[in-house]
């Protein structure tokens, strides 16, 4: 189950869910790896998926997170304010050994789906290169249908199969977008629901049981 994770937009939740799923697979006995190819100011998300990531090949934080930019931008705005190119063909071969070791890697982006990582080159770009399937972890707001339908109709546009959507909810109390977006999207039919989940009260097992299912 080899996966592009993406948002909507930036804190939609997709370390969450990554981890949610990577924890799962560890329990089923699965070897999996997460990827964080770009990490832009702090590198929580990155430490959180190499904890996550599976043991026994021992992968350093390094191999899960290759870029590290300290600047909390957009990777190519960050890239410039640090006066660094960045390395794509690197990426590539830091990927091949994390597919060579482990039977699944789970790849985060870094905020929205078309976040810029240089001149004319964007993180929907360099997910198309790869050409896994695409979770779409939605904040589920208000504003939110709008972003899902953007993101889910340019994944589609690039050949890529959207495998289905995450709605997450980050906050204690649901107001009516929250509770009628995944109605609204499921009446559209542009990619399966997978769940719908409040942040910090979900089963992994659960979930990584519904995307299967999809899947």
């Amino acid at each position: 189950m080899n996966l592009f994770i993406t948002g909507t937009d930036t804190d939609a939740g997709k370390t969450y869910v990554t981890r949610l799923l990577l924890d799962a697979l560890k329990q089923s006995g699965i070897q999996a790896a997460g990827f964080k190819p770009f990490c832009c100011g702090g590198r929580q998300d990155s430490i959180l998926l190499h904890q996550g990531s599976a043991e026994g090949p021992g992968f350093t934080l390094d191999e899960i997170n290759p870029i590290w930019l300290k600047t909390p931008a957009s990777p190519f705005t960050a890239a410039l304010i640090e006066n660094r190119k960045l390395d794509f063909a690197g990426l590539r071969r830091s990927l091949d050994n994390l597919t060579s070791r482990v039977d699944h890697v789970l790849i985060e982006g870094a905020g929205g789906w078309e976040v810029p990582l240089a001149p004319g080159y964007t993180l929907a770009d360099y997910a198309q290169e790869i050409g896994w399937p695409v979770l779409v972890v939605v904040n589920n707001r208000l504003g939110a249908l709008n972003h899902t339908i953007l993101t889910v109709k340019n994944i589609q546009a690039r050949g890529l199969k959207c495998a289905g959507l995450v709605l997450n909810y980050a906050h204690e109390e649901r107001d009516a977008a929250s509770i009628s977006n995944r109605m609204v999207l499921e009446s559209m039919d542009l990619a399966p629901v997978v769940a719908d989940i409040m942040h910090g009260e979900t089963d992994g097992r659960e979930l990584l049981d519904a995307l299967q299912e999809w899947m």
